[in-house]
């Protein structure tokens, strides 16, 4: 009978990657719930289909390697073993080896390398290995688990063929705006008709498209179960990840772009935020430290929150930092929010010395700037001896967003909706100073910062009439854009910059309007960041 063997491989590839990780998973949930039979149940399984499909398919030294991880497992199920932390970390580390022994498998190379088969010694005695510095792996970008339908029916999909699908539904969002503008020129009733129907349309099928990209985050959070444990075991700490809000979808190219991101942020609240037990017990806390990972939507956008109750920010030692370094002429002025926003200058750190795991500064730069490329935004909080909340603020998709389009001159620009918090008049106390690119204006009693955008953009044309002023939330804080007029909201697809404007800071994007003229996407946090950075304070969002 004739079979498509490379069809056959991406399926067991699929389903052993699966499997592993929910191997770990119930591996890490025995060190809270060390008799729990059906996570046992579950493991063991896993174990012994991993063997049987190995052997099958000639993959020799996976299959030597399952069957022993199984031995190990037997003992747990029968209660000849327990599952102490020690065992539990040889079973997390035959996790991570047959992980590693997997694509080599695959591509023909059946031996246990020098490096598995020690693991292999270690699993067969149920030893851990020496305490060492730990190796925070982020797996490469896969296609992602299929999602279950309540009948059970399933469908892989490349994710290039998600890309190509949502980028020709933009496409077709942008063709149809162009007709439905020249059908009104025209002046056809019926054609009109006709073309709302057929739009009608196309946005189902587009919300559609975007719904098959977006999978739960509850897959990438998990992870950082482990990775927590590896690093708080490297320095002598004990800390545990509760997750929340598991179920919640993102677009998949935005939790591809999360790992690092997520890993830095995880690896900051180990080193600097989380104390030791003994100082947790001395402070009258748990010894056991806690990281909370939460997901939630909120105004169209998704929110990724950790929070940890470790010892905070050093507010002292950042104003110290600050000051050397030149951030800011009066840093202890500062609020917490500009403050604390200068952790994320590349090179800034507070720790005391360089040690194997952290001191060097680096991590918040690149969460910053990982972030940024996401069109999202960072808000921190902070409490002495209480911990710390790191807030990301992400938009559900990269293709297609809400716009709020407003005029400089004869151009258009364009605001995510997320963004806009109210518009309003700009006060004619302030209009004369029209040749200002910034400044600030009252708005109902609090002082709120402004950038002009006719000024930052060098428009040539003298504005005619009033000003508006669009109200955007940045981190914690609001500020305003002024701009001639207000057109409006509109769905806007998102087109990449050109090399002519890398590293122009404002701008993430273009889209194309209904008359087919090209409008810029403003980045609303470069835009205000350089406004907000020098301290001027903004009423809270």
């Amino acid at each position: 009978m004739e079979f498509d063997a490379e069809a056959l491989l991406l399926t067991f590839i699929a389903e052993t990657e699966e499997n592993l990780r929910v191997m770990e998973e119930g591996l890490l949930s025995l060190e809270t719930r060390p008799d729990d039979p059906e996570v046992l149940q579950t493991i063991f399984r896993m174990a012994h289909t991993l063997k049987g499909n190995s052997a099958s398919l000639g993959f020799s030294g996976v299959a030597e390697f399952a069957h022993a991880l199984e031995d190990q497992l037997e003992r747990l199920r029968k209660r000849t073993r327990a599952a102490t932390p020690e065992l539990v970390t040889v079973l997390l580390e035959s996790i991570d080896a047959l992980r590693q022994m997997l694509p080599v498998a695959v591509e023909g190379n059946h031996e246990i390398e020098p490096r598995h088969q020690e693991v292999l010694r270690r699993l067969a005695a149920g030893a851990p290995a020496p305490k060492a510095a730990p190796t925070v792996a982020i797996p490469a970008r896969g296609e992602e688990a299929p999602r279950a339908s309540e009948q059970g029916h399933t469908l892989r999909v490349a994710v290039d063929k998600l890309d190509r699908l949502m980028t020709l539904a933009g496409e077709i969002t942008i063709s149809r705006g162009r007709l439905g503008r020249m059908i009104e020129e025209l002046g056809a009733p019926e054609a009109l008709e006709a073309h709302q129907d057929a739009a009608q349309l196309h946005t189902e099928l587009q919300e559609l498209v975007m719904q098959v990209r977006m999978v739960p985050v509850g897959p990438i959070l998990k992870q950082y179960v482990r990775t927590a444990r590896d690093l708080a075991t490297a320095q002598g700490k004990l800390a545990r990840v509760v997750i929340e809000g598991e179920d919640v979808e993102v677009d998949t190219t935005i939790v591809e772009h999360l790992r690092d991101p997520l890993t830095h942020m995880i690896r900051n609240a180990l080193f600097h935020g989380i104390e030791t037990p003994e100082v947790r017990r001395a402070k009258g806390k748990d010894p056991c430290g806690s990281i909370a990972l939460s997901a939630w939507r909120e105004a169209g956008s998704i929110v990724i929150e950790l929070a940890d109750d470790g010892a905070g920010f050093n507010r002292d030692r950042i104003v110290e930092e600050a000051r050397r370094r030149g951030l800011a002429d009066d840093p202890e002025k500062l609020a917490d929010p500009e403050l604390y926003r200068m952790v994320f200058e590349p090179g800034f750190s507070t720790a005391e010395s360089v040690t194997e795991w952290s001191g060097r500064g680096m991590g918040m730069d690149v969460v910053r700037e990982r972030i940024a490329a996401l069109r999202g935004s960072i808000a921190i909080e902070s409490w002495p001896d209480a911990g710390t909340s790191i807030k990301l603020r992400l938009p559900l998709t990269l293709a297609i967003i809400e716009g709020f389009g407003v005029g400089i001159g004869g151009e258009t620009y364009v605001i995510p909706v997320e963004r806009v918090v109210e518009c309003m008049e700009l006060p004619a106390s302030v209009r004369p100073g029209r040749g200002d690119a910034q400044g600030i204006l009252e708005l109902r009693g609090e002082p709120l910062p402004f950038v002009r955008l006719r000024s930052l953009f060098g428009a040539a044309e003298t504005p005619a009439g009033r000003e508006s002023v669009v109200i955007v939330r940045h981190d914690l804080s609001r500020a305003g854009i002024v701009v001639d007029r207000l057109h409006g909201q509109s769905q806007a697809v998102i087109k990449p910059l050109g090399e002519l404007f890398h590293g122009v800071r404002g701008l993430c994007g273009s889209t194309i309007l209904g008359d087919g003229k090209v409008a810029f996407i403003l980045d609303v946090p470069g835009l205000l960041d350089t406004v907000l950075s020098r301290g001027v304070s903004a009423p809270a969002a």
